[in-house]
């Protein structure tokens, strides 16, 4: 349990004269911002550390803590799961935003370090020239997801097939709770003895602060192949999905269901998007390709998803067109034998030239909210739990369409041996100010709104709930942990028992995000 005494004015004083009044901010638009996430809404801290540089962090969380003040680390703040949402006493929120330089790059010993706000999108633009990338190299919240939130809340998309974001990291740089900075690791090898990079990472900022990481680089393909497909059921997406995740012929292999997709046709056209439409015509590697490309996606718009019930969509790489022209036509056999069909290909050819969109997609074509909630399951099981969470909707139908609370998903393979089944809501409630911060402004300015839907969203929370215990009884993993997904629950009693003692070891007080993992 966190260790706290009274708190106030004396505290941030302490805390300014450590770490120097241009880091610590108290104003009350800034701390009424950082009590959001996407989802959710917590107490205000009682001030925000920004430091601009590690040493600064360090001072900053010895002075709180020797306060008795939580520390609670925050990344890009495009989280869902609490986070960075505390609610039991006074705490500083140590947002790393001002952290993100990229301090050195190896392009002999294949390796990239960067301070914990870099975000994937700065970093992805900062190597692409040199032809490099790291094996896992960001999700689609990119833009504004920091690097060391990733770390600290693990995600997936971009290099799915190498697993998740962490499975990139070679080492950190962590600021424990007494302000000490421990490095993890070697800087180019993953372990050297016990894994203590593994052990602080997706630790949702549970066992310290990421101050700075080091990841592994992977040559950019320079060979691309797309497909997208119609699947006529959940059946047949999920077995393809798997068959094509098991012989390892994607790098990105990604579904949509069809409330999904009928969200998708509503937003602006991708044919409509200049600036979308520009990079993927340039990432094409020759004029006449890029003209021919080009005028395939405006013919086709979005149309093309119209009768489509299921969708999937697939993104070969390489270093050699053949090769990668093989792998496709191999996906495109297991499609048929599941009974698909392909369609055009429009989603992964923009997606893949512009990999970090805006963040607009947080909310629904008029503005309704918008939360996931996610399950990663082995193949043998992604049937059983469609099939199940599909069942609590149809026990649910008569609220669900009264409160007009929908739901859809998108499906993602993950590795050789996994699949990620993210159902995702939208229902009417009023937006906070992560959303009108988050979203460009254009783009809010087109959107409706709407005011507060506590019964819905209530609603919305029970569903969460039902579908978070369906993944727990078929032995379901998770990203971004943090408060929302059953830890403790899930683990061998023992292995609950090491994870308690490193935190004892490493935050004696219980200061560091108290609660975050489940852990006090």
């Amino acid at each position: 349990m966190a260790t706290m005494v009274e708190t106030g004015t004396g505290a941030v004083d302490a805390l300014t004269a450590a770490a120097g009044a241009d880091a610590v901010l108290t104003d009350a638009a800034t701390r009424d911002f950082f009590a959001h996430d996407v989802y959710s809404t917590g107490r205000q801290p009682l001030a925000v550390l920004r430091p601009a540089t590690v040493e600064q962090l360090a001072r900053g969380v010895a002075a709180a803590t020797g306060q008795g003040l939580a520390i609670v680390p925050r990344g890009g703040g495009m989280s869902y799961t609490g986070g960075y949402i505390y609610s039991d006493g006074d705490f500083v929120l140590v947002d790393t935003s001002a952290l993100d330089a990229i301090i050195a790059i190896n392009p002999v010993d294949m390796t990239v370090t960067v301070e914990a706000g870099c975000t994937w999108a700065k970093l992805h633009d900062t190597l692409k020239p040199m032809g490099l990338r790291c094996p896992s190299w960001g999700t689609l919240s990119g833009l504004r997801a920091a690097v060391g939130g990733g770390m600290s809340q693990n995600g997936t998309f971009w290099g799915a097939r190498n697993g998740s974001v962490v499975d990139s990291a070679l080492s950190f740089d962590v600021v424990l709770a007494d302000g000490r900075i421990v490095s993890t690791g070697s800087d180019f090898f993953r372990p050297f003895g016990p894994d203590l990079t593994g052990l602080f990472a997706a630790d949702t900022g549970a066992f310290g602060v990421k101050a700075r990481v080091t990841l592994r680089l992977v040559r950019e393909a320079t060979a691309f192949a797309y497909g997208s497909f119609s699947l006529p059921d959940h059946a047949g997406l999920l077995g393809s999905m798997s068959e094509i995740a098991r012989e390892g012929l994607a790098a990105e292999s990604f579904a949509f269901d069809p409330y999904l997709q009928s969200q998708r046709m509503k937003r602006d056209s991708l044919a409509k998007d200049a600036k979308s439409l520009l990079n993927m015509m340039k990432s094409q590697g020759s004029a006449w390709k890029a003209l021919k490309e080009g005028a395939k996606v405006v013919t086709a718009g979005r149309s093309f998803l119209k009768d489509v019930p299921f969708s999937l969509h697939t993104i070969a790489e390489g270093r050699h067109q053949g090769a990668v022209d093989a792998e496709m036509a191999e996906i495109g056999k297991i499609i048929a034998a599941y009974g698909g069909t392909a369609i055009e290909n429009s989603i992964p050819k923009i997606l893949r030239a512009n990999p970090f969109p805006p963040p607009n997609s947080m909310l629904g074509p008029d503005g309704e909210r918008w939360v996931p909630v996610h399950g990663f399951l082995p193949h043998s099981r992604l049937v059983e739990a469609w099939e199940r969470i599909e069942a609590l909707y149809a026990e649910n139908a008569e609220a669900m369409t009264r409160l007009d609370v929908n739901a859809g998903a998108m499906l993602a393979a993950v590795s050789r041996s996994a699949c990620l089944i993210e159902p995702v809501f939208f229902w009417p409630d009023a937006m906070n100010p992560l959303h009108r911060a988050a979203v460009e402004p254009d783009h809010l300015k087109k959107l409706k709104g709407f005011p507060e839907g506590p019964e819905a969203r209530a609603l919305v929370a029970e569903l969460r709930a039902g579908i978070i215990a369906i993944f727990r009884s078929l032995e379901a993993t998770h990203l971004q942990i943090a408060r929302t997904y059953p830890l403790k629950a899930s683990l061998d009693p023992a292995a609950w028992d090491i994870l308690s003692a490193l935190k004892r070891a490493v935050d004696p007080k219980g200061l560091m995000n108290p609660g975050s993992l489940g852990l006090e």
